[in-house]
C-alpha cells in the first residue's frame, strides 16, 4: 500500500492544482476580487478536514458557504459527498477541547441547542451567518456508532453572497492505493473486517483474501472511494463530484 499521500486539489476558479497546505491561501487571492464585485451579503470560506488527532490524511474540502445556508443544508452536503450510507444521525457541536486560548467559549453558549442529545450540540436550524465567524471551529459527527468525525474551520468571511448555498471550491484529488498483496496493481476493494494498512486489494488478489477471510466474501468487501468513511459501515461512495470519487492509476 502506498503510504506517502500527496494531497492536492484543483481550484474551481482557475483550474490550478494546488497542495492541501497552500490551497486556502490561494482562494484568498480570488476572494479579494469577489469582495469588490460580488452581490452584497455575507459568506464564508471554510475548510473541512479530519481532526488533528487522526494524524495526516489526504482528505479535505474547501467550501464557500453563504450566510443564509443553515447547518442542516451543510449536513446534507457532507452526507452527499463523503458520508451517507444508512441514514445515521449526525450533529454539529462546539469543540470539546481547544488548543487556542484566545476563544472564550462562553461567548458561543447561545448556539447550543437546549434540547440536544449531548453537551455543546448546535441546532441544525441555525444559519451559517448566526454561527460562523472568522477563526471559529466546529466539530461534526456522522453516525454515533461507527463515527466519522470532521473538523470545520471558518477561515474567512466576506461581505458578499456566495453563488449558491454551498459551493465546492476544491476537494482532494483521488489518491492511488496499491494492492496490499501484489504491491503493483491498483487497489479496488477494502476489507471492512481486516481494516488496516494490509487490507486493500486489486480484483485479482481480492479473490485470494476471500479464501482466508470468510467475512470478506460474505459482506466485508467494500469499494475503494475518495472519502474518510471508506470501508466503514455500508458506505460505497458519494453523490456529489462523483468523477473524483474513485481512485485512478496515473496515466503512463
Amino acid at each position: 500500500m502506498q503510504e506517502q499521500f500527496i494531497s492536492e486539489g484543483k481550484c474551481l476558479f482557475c483550474g490550478e492544482t494546488i497542495a492541501q497546505a497552500a490551497i486556502i491561501k490561494h482562494f484568498s487571492t480570488h476572494f479579494k476580487e469577489f469582495a469588490k464585485t460580488g452581490k452584497p451579503g455575507l459568506s464564508f470560506l471554510v475548510k473541512v478536514e479530519l481532526p488533528q488527532k487522526w494524524g495526516k490524511t489526504p482528505y479535505f474540502l474547501s467550501l464557500w458557504v453563504d450566510g443564509e445556508a443553515n447547518l442542516k443544508t451543510i449536513d446534507a452536503f457532507f452526507r452527499d459527498i463523503w458520508l451517507e450510507c444508512c441514514g445515521h444521525m449526525s450533529a454539529f457541536s462546539l469543540p470539546r477541547k481547544r488548543s487556542s486560548k484566545k476563544f472564550d467559549m462562553t461567548a458561543f453558549s447561545h448556539l447550543v441547542d437546549e434540547d440536544a442529545e449531548f453537551p455543546g450540540e448546535i441546532s441544525m436550524n441555525k444559519k451559517a451567518k448566526d454561527v460562523f465567524s472568522k477563526g471559529f471551529v466546529l466539530e461534526y459527527e456522522y453516525d454515533f456508532g461507527s463515527t466519522t468525525n470532521l473538523e470545520i474551520t471558518v477561515v474567512n468571511e466576506f461581505p458578499v453572497k456566495a453563488d449558491k448555498k454551498i459551493v465546492l471550491l476544491s476537494r482532494n484529488e483521488p489518491v492511488v492505493l496499491l494492492c496490499s498483496i501484489c504491491k503493483k496493481a491498483q487497489a479496488t476493494q477494502i476489507c471492512s473486517v481486516c481494516f488496516d494498512v494490509d487490507s486493500v486489494f486489486c480484483d485479482k488478489c481480492a479473490k485470494k483474501h476471500a479464501k482466508t477471510c470468510e467475512d470478506f466474501a460474505d459482506y466485508a468487501s467494500m469499494p475503494i472511494v475518495n472519502s474518510p468513511r471508506m470501508g466503514v459501515c455500508g458506505y460505497d461512495g458519494g453523490r456529489i463530484d462523483t468523477e473524483r470519487d474513485i481512485y485512478k492509476m496515473p496515466k503512463q
